[in-house]
């Protein structure tokens, strides 16, 4: 099967969507036009740099360059877990911990995979490795963010109800435990959604790249069920180590509610 290749002209037609899109919000008084044209701005230079970088690593396939470029793709979506927190843990904890959670469980599922599922020879190939841990990295950020973000919020707007607990002889865990189910509860539904209508309502990314690129549609249909059990193991490993490392960050050694340790991202 042919793969229809496409043009720069072709590329740009499809922009004339974006200026619509923030031509419309220009008008609605949204004031969504400038971060519309700045995204999609970012969306092509980035996408097109990481096509340069991968054509250069698939060429060295090094294990020594795709550790650098998973480092640099793990910090980033570190960062991305940090902005998109309205209370963030101050100084390092801030991006230590969801990067951390990220780390051990993402990373440790994408090895799994390509060592006892895919078996690819060597088995750090980065054709297989780079992408694979890219889906697992964007989906168990999501996770992380809205299960941390979730945590910070109600830990600080339910604090009264938290103090009153540990005055009455609860321990730490007991005090915030109705919370901490909530958090993770609410970071892997996005991931339980996107399980449910797969397939039926939607074709989800990978199936959908691997089919246009001209794989068989039922052997895309068994990577893509692999990739959602394991974006779907990822985000909740991730999301209960986030949580829970968080949640152990609320109190000190004598079992204090310590709010201190969060500051609002206005005051940044």
């Amino acid at each position: 099967m042919n793969v229809v290749s496409l043009s720069y002209i072709d590329l740009l037609l499809a922009s004339v969507l974006l200026f619509i899109q923030a031509g419309l919000s220009l008008w609605m008084k949204l004031g969504l036009s400038r971060r519309i044209l700045i995204a999609g701005l970012r969306t092509t230079v980035q996408l097109l740099f990481i096509g340069v970088v991968l054509k250069t690593l698939f060429a060295h396939a090094g294990i020594g360059w795709l550790s650098l470029m998973a480092f640099v793709m793990l910090c980033a979506a570190g960062r991305e877990i940090l902005q998109r927190q309205k209370r963030r843990f101050a100084g390092i904890w801030g991006f230590g911990l969801g990067t951390l959670a990220m780390f051990i469980s993402s990373f440790t599922i994408t090895i799994v995979a390509l060592l006892a599922i895919i078996q690819n020879r060597p088995w750090y190939t980065p054709q297989y490795a780079i992408p694979i841990l890219g889906m697992m990295l964007g989906n168990t950020m999501n996770g992380i963010s809205i299960g941390m973000d979730r945590l910070t919020s109600m830990a600080w707007q339910q604090r009264a109800v938290i103090e009153n607990r540990l005055v009455l002889g609860h321990s730490w865990q007991e005090a915030i435990s109705d919370i901490r189910r909530e958090s993770i509860t609410s970071g892997m539904i996005p991931i339980i959604n996107a399980m449910s209508i797969a397939g039926l309502v939607s074709l989800p990314g990978m199936m959908t790249g691997q089919i246009l690129a001209g794989n068989l549609p039922f052997e895309a249909a068994k990577y893509q069920i692999l990739i959602m059990f394991m974006i779907s193991g990822g985000t909740g490993l991730g999301t209960i180590s986030a949580v829970w490392l968080g949640s152990r960050r609320l109190f000190d050694e004598r079992q204090r509610l310590r709010l201190d340790r969060l500051k609002s991202r206005e005051s940044t």
